[in-house]
């Protein structure tokens, strides 16, 4: 009899855990609330707003540059990005090209990154989010920006 009933147990904990949806089965609503995360962020660092861009950062988010400069914790991603954007001028656009969903409340979301005018001349990037949902809603836990390196020889 006990074997009888292990055996229905094990089949009721496999039949539950079938039945739940697998984690991407809302991807692509959060695919789109990802990227809009990314746009809204885009949006608000163009604006110059410093309320708007930190509303889409936790609070421990962290943020390493191309140049190297590491900016942690969300004032520091702000005030950072909004004192970049003022000092290097230009155009910002982030072009996402895939989201992939680690799981159902962790998304990376990477974009080709193109600051386009600015101080330098045009630059081209790549740049990397980490996201979160937290409390229904996708935030930036960390930005990764990088410059294409040309290949080894």
């Amino acid at each position: 009899m006990r074997i009888i009933s292990l055996l229905a147990a094990v089949c009721a904990m496999v039949a539950t855990v079938t039945a739940q949806p697998p984690a991407r089965a809302q991807s692509s609503v959060d695919d789109r609330e990802v990227r809009d995360v990314v746009r809204r962020y885009v949006e608000a660092r163009e604006a110059r707003d410093p309320k708007a861009v930190a509303a889409l950062f936790t609070a421990d988010a962290d943020q390493l540059v191309s140049s190297g400069e590491w900016r942690q914790g969300r004032e520091q991603v702000v005030s950072g990005s909004l004192a970049s954007s003022a000092q290097s001028g230009g155009t910002r656009t982030i072009d996402v090209e895939r989201v992939r969903h680690v799981s159902r409340d962790v998304a990376i979301a990477d974009g080709r990154y193109v600051i386009a005018g600015g101080e330098t001349g045009d630059r081209r990037m790549w740049s990397t989010f980490v996201m979160i949902k937290e409390s229904g809603s996708w935030r930036i836990a960390a930005i990764r920006n990088m410059l294409p390196a040309p290949p080894a020889k």
